[in-house]
């Protein structure tokens, strides 16, 4: 009985951990990050000739995994950006690059172009402080592609899909 407990608890915390976040610490390698993640969906090089990698787990997922590396590539940090201190930065007059670094790619099936405004909307799918699926969106001027306005709402109010308690969505 003591080992099937064992067996089980062991099967349960593995199963669970992809939920919480990758199995990566400081220290790790780029190797380990590609074996946990994949290939990152974009990449930036950084001043101190580290990398800064982008892994989105969308579009019906709700992280976007960010992995600093230094110049070694070892990971200095990483960091689910699908939060609101992370959806504050995102400020009036930023360029797209700019929100890109802070956010990763959004869903590329939800990008929309408004002739009218003259606006482009990039989304983002995450979950909210009450665990519930919310789409972040920042809106851009589509001249300039700078940032206008940024929104947030929950997906019940918005799917029609999405009505009634989704919070067993987020597995929080």
């Amino acid at each position: 009985m003591k080992r099937f407990i064992t067996l089980a608890t062991t099967l349960f915390v593995t199963a669970c951990a992809p939920l919480s976040g990758p199995m990566l610490a400081p220290g790790s390698t780029l190797q380990d990050t590609y074996r946990t993640l994949g290939e990152p969906a974009m990449r930036w090089r950084e001043a101190d000739g580290g990398e800064l990698l982008a892994f989105p787990r969308g579009p019906m997922g709700f992280q976007t995994w960010m992995v600093k590396t230094d110049a070694t590539g070892k990971v200095v940090g990483i960091d689910n950006v699908m939060d609101m201190a992370h959806f504050a930065r995102i400020q009036p007059g930023m360029s797209q690059d700019e929100v890109l670094r802070i956010l990763g790619p959004s869903y590329p099936g939800w990008t929309i172009y408004y002739k009218a405004r003259d606006e482009l909307v990039w989304e983002w799918r995450y979950c909210d402080v009450w665990s519930e699926p919310a789409r972040f969106n920042v809106l851009f001027d589509g001249s300039s592609g700078k940032v206008r306005s940024t929104m947030a709402q929950v997906e019940r109010l918005s799917q029609p899909w999405g009505r009634g308690d989704r919070r067993e969505w987020c597995g929080r």
